[in-house]
């Protein structure tokens, strides 16, 4: 059974989604604002969200940002924001497909099997660990025997496109640009600077990284297990 997370803060709409998914087969959870739904998409592991831009607590596309720090589940958004830089953000924040309310019930029922089948995969677990480290990329929160350690946003960033892409290189290029822009692609002394940093607040033995690791001249890769 495929499980989705409607997040609105419209019980009417929550209540006919709910209802009307549930009768088409999926298991249906639900949430009313932006923290309440990275809680929920943690914890239930969703194979799809639907989602709502207009929130009480956030913006949904700081939803979407944080969401794709660490699953790729389809995002469907559910908006009554009909304006094209709307849409041009939610897509470019990660979300995968645009319905503008008021709707009908059958394309959007239409929509979630598209984007369902798009999707496929295992759901992906927001926590990994990193030798002694556990790292929960949905609460953003990194504990180290026992104790919380403060990466800065910019390090988040490097870590999140990491985890992400186990196993394999990630070239200097592609994470001066998705960090910094294309504007950084020849400062590579900010990766080896963040790196630094990172090692040293991750890493067992910073000199001798076995997780965080740099292929030389090429780029960095993160490696789940020694």
């Amino acid at each position: 059974m495929i499980k989705v997370l409607v997040v609105d803060d419209e019980p009417q709409i929550l209540r006919a989604l709910r209802i009307n998914l549930a009768a088409h087969g999926y298991e249906v959870s639900t949430a009313i604002d932006g923290a309440q739904a990275l809680r929920q998409a943690a914890a239930v592991l969703p194979d799809l969200i639907v989602l709502d831009l207009g929130l009480p607590d956030m913006d949904g596309t700081e939803v979407i940002a944080g969401l794709r720090g660490w699953t790729k589940a389809p995002i469907l958004v559910l908006s009554g924001r009909a304006a094209s830089t709307d849409k041009i953000a939610a897509l470019d924040a990660g979300a995968d497909d645009y319905v503008t309310k008021p709707f009908d019930i059958g394309e959007l029922l239409a929509r979630v099997r598209a984007v369902a089948r798009r999707g496929g995969g295992e759901p992906e677990k927001p926590i990994t660990e990193l030798g002694d480290a556990v790292i929960d990329l949905a609460a953003r929160q990194v504990r180290r025997a026992g104790e919380q350690v403060r990466l800065t946003p910019t390090e988040w960033q490097l870590l999140e496109i990491l985890l992400r892409n186990p196993g394999k290189l990630v070239s200097q290029r592609e994470l001066l640009h998705r960090v910094w822009g294309p504007s950084y692609d020849r400062e590579t002394n900010y990766l080896r600077q963040y790196m630094a940093q990172l090692r040293r607040k991750l890493e067992a033995d910073p000199s001798r990284p076995v997780h965080l690791l740099t292929e030389p001249g090429m780029g960095y890769r993160f490696r789940p297990e020694v």
